[in-house]
């Protein structure tokens, strides 16, 4: 595709499109910041080829929990950390892009684009949302000598961070995470400068015309057609529709964790989730399994239903797409970052790679 100018309605089929992928944040809250980054000036999306391999790509997130309910990043906080990241590199950015796709973050670096000029880069760290920020790392902590350079900002008052951080991706993403329980739950981030090469072999290129274009199948229908076109979009399926039977959910360390319950036609459909939705079973039956995508979306609007927004009694189309249909970052086969998931939902993950 050629470079496309960014307007309402395409942040409206990228926030929507986005929040099928795996929530990512609130969709309300994408609205906004999209539609602000269209009154600050015109962002503008770029194909992956049109750089050259050693053209500086930074990622630009928002990290922490988003139920968290003292959470306070506004868009200037987005321009700061970027700010920050590039006087630590000392080099020129040539684009910006997110970490993954949500309803808030496909559209990560569209403001900062308007604000500085910057193209964002039709490419994620990863095309599906994930939990946490190594996972959004394309592989980097692969790399033992790689010098990750991160910045975070967030919060109000006397709750207000501003960090930077040079060091070992690890370390660094730890720090991050610590800072966004400090600020209230979530922090603004840059981080990560890596060349278009190696963006393109360990990311998601194509990550945001693919949300949008979910968004768009969305947007056209209305009701159960919406959630067909979406299903066909994604070459998933739906799993069951029914009611929220139960839905327990816990912030701690800057992750939502907990379990939700659907029962459809007297059968009880367990989901976990940290963040993002991570197993999906039925009578002790594994259906689906983290990377694999699963989503809920309403039964009348067709509106996706983050985790963070799951409440009992919603009626709800659970819906799965296998892995292998999504564009991934290579993080999402690394065994030693999936482990995690399993000390967290105290179910396995590994052995249904």
């Amino acid at each position: 595709m050629d470079a496309l100018k960014l307007d309402e309605r395409i942040v409206e089929y990228a926030v929507y499109g986005g929040a099928v992928l795996g929530g990512g944040g609130w969709i309300e809250e994408g609205l906004r910041i999209g539609k602000l980054a269209l009154e600050a000036g015109q962002p503008l999306l770029v194909p992956i080829d049109c750089f050259s391999d050693d053209d500086l790509f930074v990622t630009v997130a928002v990290v922490g929990a988003p139920a968290a309910p003292d959470k306070y990043v506004k868009p200037v906080h987005y321009v700061k950390a970027l700010n920050m990241v590039s006087s630590m590199t000392g080099k020129g950015i040539r684009a910006l892009h997110t970490n993954e796709n949500g309803g808030e973050t496909t559209i990560n670096g569209w403001f900062q684009s308007a604000m500085t000029g910057i193209p964002v880069v039709d490419f994620a760290c990863n095309g599906r949302a994930h939990p946490t920020g190594a996972m959004g790392s394309m592989n980097l902590t692969e790399l033992p000598n790689y010098v990750s350079h991160q910045a975070a900002v967030g919060g109000r008052g006397e709750h207000y961070i501003e960090l930077g951080i040079t060091g070992s991706l690890d370390h660094a993403a730890s720090l991050v995470r610590k800072a966004s329980v400090e600020a209230g739950g979530l922090v603004a981030v840059a981080r990560n400068p890596v060349t278009a090469a190696y963006a393109k072999a360990n990311g998601a290129p194509g990550a945001i015309s693919r949300a949008i274009a979910v968004g768009e199948a969305m947007l056209t229908h209305q009701g159960e057609a919406a959630i067909a076109a979406v299903t066909a979009e994604l070459g998933g399926k739906v799993i069951a529709t029914g009611e929220v039977a139960e839905c327990r959910l816990e912030t701690s360390g800057g992750f939502d964790a907990g379990v939700v319950h659907i029962t459809d036609s007297a059968r009880v459909y367990e989901m976990t989730f940290w963040n993002e939705y991570m197993s999906l079973e039925l009578d002790g039956e594994r259906l689906a399994t983290f990377p694999d995508l699963v989503m809920t979306l309403d039964m009348d609007t067709a509106r996706p239903v983050i985790t963070a927004a799951v409440d009992k009694g919603q009626r709800l189309a659970v819906i799965a797409v296998p892995k292998e249909r999504l564009l991934l970052s290579t993080t999402m086969f690394n065994s030693k970052l999936l482990q995690l998931i399993e000390q967290m939902i105290h179910k396995p993950i590994l052995s249904y790679l």
